[in-house]
């Protein structure tokens, strides 16, 4: 049960004044007995012919398949061309000219440019402006703010990706069941504890203008060693989540349990927080200390951080 909390208060309704704007003379049109409209704009100026070479070079590494970029260990067909390694492992014919792929050609000259250019980011047409040496770029992509966030929700069934600001429209569609509660400081209810096999538990807590999922994941870690492992994500980047830290509180019986963190983007997932155990973690006897009739309380409290 969530504690009560009190609603915000109402703006003002009222209509609005109308305040009238000193006189502007009217703009003359063209025709019109005036003065002569003004020139139109130059056009812009065109890009250094810096930029123009490095375009120019970077497209001839680019994969005909997918229009990603092929990186070293570069390979190429019988005559020549090129197709990144990820494509290449599923075609038997080059896509350009329907020659053999086989048998592995390394274009080691291709290599050597690769070396000494600048790739964008895959993610540049959503807004990354990173160039980067290509040993940098995949491990960059994986944590670039700019790529698709994936569904949030435990599990492996909801392919979904989208923008940021799609996520929570995803959520409330495709995941009814979740319930919102409101307010920085409540109780997250997990029911029936006691459930065979991995289960996860998911609520929603809306406060400071974001929402946060709280994540109550029971699974086995170790064989045969079932831990319950609790986390606070929250729907924003990683440079939003800065801004907040959770409290996590099992609380009963005369004892105390707690977990205070910042939260983690949605970007990050809740995989790699369980298997570093960098979230509130417990195994199945301490749960009963907790528990009620196999139901557990985990009270959870967001707060801001000061900048």
């Amino acid at each position: 049960m969530s504690r009560p909390s009190s609603a915000g208060a109402g703006k003002s309704c009222g209509k609005q004044q109308h305040v009238p704007s000193p006189a502007v003379p009217a703009a003359v049109l063209p025709g019109s007995g005036g003065a002569s409209p003004p020139p139109p704009p130059p056009p812009p100026p065109p890009p250094p012919p810096q930029q123009h070479q490095h375009h120019e070079l970077t497209s001839l590494f680019e994969c005909p398949v997918c229009f990603d970029y092929v990186l070293p260990p570069i390979r190429q067909c019988q005559a020549g061309h090129l197709v990144c390694n990820q494509c290449r492992d599923k075609l038997s014919l080059c896509p350009t000219c329907r020659g053999s792929l086989t048998p592995s050609i390394r274009n080691l000259a291709m290599e050597k440019v690769a070396s000494a250019v600048l790739f964008p980011c895959k993610y540049a047409t959503t807004g990354c402006s990173l160039t980067l040496h290509h040993t940098e770029k995949p491990a960059h992509e994986d944590i670039c703010e700019y790529r698709p966030y994936s569904c949030p929700c435990p599990g492996a069934t909801c392919k979904w990706q989208g923008s940021l600001e799609a996520v929570m429209s995803h959520l409330m569609h495709a995941h009814k069941s979740i319930t919102t509660l409101q307010g920085e400081d409540i109780v997250f209810l997990a029911t029936d504890i006691n459930l065979p096999g991995a289960v996860d538990w998911v609520m929603m807590q809306s406060c400071f203008g974001h929402h946060f999922m709280l994540v109550l994941e029971k699974q086995e870690k170790y064989e045969g060693h079932q831990q319950f492992f609790a986390i606070v994500l929250l729907i924003g980047t990683r440079k939003q989540a800065e801004n907040f830290a959770y409290r996590l509180e099992l609380n009963g019986n005369r004892r105390r349990l707690t977990w205070e963190a910042t939260p983690h983007s949605i970007h990050d997932g809740v995989s790699a927080a369980i298997r570093n155990s960098d979230c509130l973690v417990f195994d199945t006897a301490i749960a009963h200390l907790f528990a009620d009739n196999g139901n557990l309380g985990i009270n959870v409290t967001i707060s801001t951080c000061c900048p």
